[in-house]
């Protein structure tokens, strides 16, 4: 019992004094950065979808 008190105590201790969290322009960044990334995964994904999509309705055409 005594490990989870000392560990509880000092995950508190590192979260107020060691941890920087951001300001919210910092956080405001960072939410535009994931969206942009998100969009152009998510695009290149349905490209590729789009891309297989028609290699294989070529592909089941010739037979």
């Amino acid at each position: 019992m005594n490990k989870v008190s000392t560990y509880l105590s000092e995950s508190y201790k590192e979260l107020v004094e060691k941890v920087t969290w951001p300001n919210w322009a910092q956080l405001q960044q960072s939410t535009v950065i994931v969206l942009a990334a998100t969009l152009i995964i998510t695009a290149v994904v349905w490209v590729m979808d789009l891309v297989a999509q028609s290699g294989l309705k070529f592909i089941y055409s010739l037979f």
